[in-house]
């Protein structure tokens, strides 16, 4: 069964979600939770985000997990000068 050419979607949930007809852009968030969430810890998600844009966002614009995957990208451009938790207390 074919599930995409990418390592960093092994269970193929973005490549799947692209295929299916009538998708919203909530599905397409709750797959793209469940993604994130089967990553390792030490994945590099913009890296990742960036993979999911040039594999699948490109050809498919104007799909609502495009927008979802878009979207990842911003807020982990926020987030990459962000400590928080333990880390932000202890300095490290």
């Amino acid at each position: 069964m074919d599930k995409g050419n990418l390592a960093i979607d092994p269970r193929g949930l973005i490549f799947e979600s692209y295929r299916i007809e009538g998708i919203v852009v909530e599905e397409c968030r709750s797959i793209f939770l469940d993604w994130a969430l089967g990553l390792p810890q030490d994945t590099d998600m913009p890296a990742a985000l960036n993979a999911l844009m040039v594999e699948y966002g490109a050809g498919n614009p104007d799909h609502p997990m495009t927008s979802v995957v878009v979207e990842g990208l911003g807020r982990t451009a926020t987030a990459a000068g962000r400590r928080g938790g333990r880390m932000a207390r202890t300095g490290r």
